[in-house]
């Protein structure tokens, strides 16, 4: 079983999931004897994630949290022969690049394509080959739970990073998607914002065969089982209280938007009293004007902030953008920005964490 990252939605993670991933990993590894491969993901904190790795490894959890400059694969036999597996965990540009030891590598394709040139000479001709990575993939559809690995596209990688592989296995985005016929993503087990209406939740099952013209790769999608379905209504309140046809939504997480020219007096209440596990309640009175995203917003929702410090000093200078140091200067500058803020959060999520305790 292959978790392309993303165990935890946070570095520091409440103690009921860890207890749930413990419970989780205890039943597939001892009870069903299935050796497991996990890599980091972006919403992992990667030391404690990867805390035992090396014993736990004699169990049967192959935890790669750090990246790499080695990447040794993961390999398995079966009557066909032998299957290697590559994790390759989530990991900032800073950090890959002192693990690579090359300063060149400014953003998560760079940093992701050396990373796989890397291992390409080592694969064995005959034997078949497995990526697993979190990222964000070039083609993949976003939701708005999912955090953004970076400002504008700089987070982006192509899919040809992975040329080379039978398989790629990949982490990050939580709908279930196709890249390639051979590249995709199975999507979080369950949904994860009401963004997330409308997927289906599950896995892949792959079958990697190896034939007198190279692997074979067969996949099925299988689908999870739903505890409780998400629903978005949209009305006003005496609609929304009185539609017979909602009938199932008394059972499903709602968000509710409420059209009313006046807000209603205990809206909540009232929503809660059919719906009761309405989760979010929106105003949106009918007539309000819907405001659109700014034009400059989509001139620079593709570049990253480097390209958008270029593109502001190309303006100023009269077409002149940043010079090869000024550049150098720009990237050491956002690394640094980027690191600080991972270091803020999980500051302020500890702080937090103790005030409840606390309280």
């Amino acid at each position: 079983m292959i978790v392309a990252g993303d165990l935890y939605d946070r570095s520091v993670p409440p103690g009921d999931a860890v207890r749930l991933l413990d419970e989780t990993l205890t039943r597939l590894i001892c009870a069903s004897r299935i050796p497991v491969i996990v890599i980091a993901g972006n919403h992992d904190g990667a030391d404690r994630l990867g805390f035992g790795a090396r014993l736990l490894e004699a169990a049967g959890l192959t935890l790669r949290s750090a990246v790499s400059a080695a990447c040794p694969p993961v390999v398995f036999r079966d009557r066909h022969g032998e299957v290697a597996f590559y994790p390759l965990p989530y990991a900032e540009p800073p950090l890959v690049r002192a693990a690579l030891g090359d300063d060149s590598l400014a953003d998560h394709h760079r940093c992701l394509a050396a990373q796989t040139a890397r291992l390409r000479p080592a694969l064995v001709s005959g034997r078949r080959q497995v990526a697993i990575a979190h990222a964000f993939v070039q083609g993949g559809s976003v939701s708005e739970s999912e955090r953004p690995l970076s400002v504008g596209g700089t987070g982006a990688v192509g899919a040809e990073a992975f040329a080379g592989f039978h398989y790629v296995a990949l982490g990050h985005l939580h709908g279930a998607q196709t890249l390639a016929e051979t590249v995709r993503y199975s999507g979080s087990p369950v949904a994860m914002s009401f963004g997330e209406v409308g997927q289906v939740k599950g896995s892949y099952l792959w079958d990697i065969e190896s034939g007198p013209s190279g692997a074979r790769v067969r996949g099925e999608f299988v689908t999870a089982p739903v505890e409780r379905p998400l629903r978005v209504l949209r009305g006003e309140l005496a609609d929304l209280l009185g539609d017979p046809a909602l009938l199932e939504a008394e059972a499903a997480y709602c968000q509710v938007v409420l059209t009313d020219p006046v807000r209603p007096e205990g809206a909540l209440d009232r929503v809660r009293a059919r719906f009761p596990h309405t989760l979010r309640l929106e105003f949106q009175p009918s007539g309000t004007a819907v405001v659109l995203p700014h034009p400059y917003a989509d001139r620079t929702a593709e570049r990253g902030p480097v390209e958008v410090c270029d593109d502001f000093l190309g303006h100023v200078r009269g077409g002149r953008g940043a010079s090869p140091a000024e550049r150098a200067v720009l990237v050491k500058a956002f690394d640094a920005a980027r690191l600080e803020r991972a270091e803020v959060d999980d500051s302020a999520r500890r702080v937090v964490g103790a005030a409840r305790g606390v309280a």
